[in-house]
């Protein structure tokens, strides 16, 4: 048997919090525009829209007929190393992790069994046969079922840090460079969610 997956990031300009990377797994033919009526590029969607099709995947994924996982990595990372090895590192963790589990499922199967399509400028570890699209999570279902993932699950995590740190207003802007966002950093500074290597505040 073999597989496809889809890759994209969510949460790659934002001056807080971590970026975002969904993979979604399904043996090879599997019609995800059918099995998901009006999946789209996450960024096209409603909130609303973005979640009743996030609760058909945990929905899909329990019963087996797919797998997938979304992979996160921190401000500290990514103002340690760049955003570029972040994303890059969460890609190549949660391709792996999939690939492994079905590996291990199906002792047969080796690295060629899976092809992986990437949105935008995303690559994935060398060794898997990979096709990068761009504009993917617009035209490709997979990728933007991929996008949706990685969207939900980080503003998700978004809303539970605005109740760690409930003077930025995370709730409402899920840390991205809004005008409330910078009003909130001049009068309170930076958090220790926050990419330290994205803001720019006047003296």
């Amino acid at each position: 048997m073999r597989f496809t997956l889809g890759v994209d990031e969510a949460g790659r300009g934002p001056l807080a919090g971590p970026v975002a990377v969904g993979v979604i797994m399904v043996p090879e033919g599997f019609d995800v525009a059918r099995a998901f009526p009006g999946v789209a590029d996450s960024k096209k969607l409603s909130e609303k829209k973005r979640a009743a099709i996030y609760t058909m995947l945990e929905e899909r994924a329990a019963r087996g007929d797919i797998r997938f996982t979304v992979e996160l990595e921190d401000a500290e990372m990514i103002d340690r190393e760049g955003i570029v090895p972040a994303v890059r590192r969460a890609l190549a963790r949660g391709v792996d992790k999939l690939v492994e589990c079905e590996s291990q499922t199906l002792t047969s199967l080796c690295k060629s069994d899976f092809h992986i399509l990437l949105d935008g400028s995303l690559k994935a570890p060398i060794e898997y046969a990979q096709e990068t699209i761009i504009g993917g999570d617009a035209l490709v279902p997979i990728i933007s079922l991929a996008s949706i993932a990685a969207k939900v699950a980080r503003d998700r995590l978004m809303l539970a840090l605005a109740k760690e740190y409930p003077a930025y207003g995370f709730e409402r802007h899920k840390g991205y460079g809004t005008r409330l966002h910078y009003d909130m950093l001049l009068k309170h500074g930076l958090s220790v969610i926050h990419r330290r290597s994205f803001v720019h505040l006047a003296d």
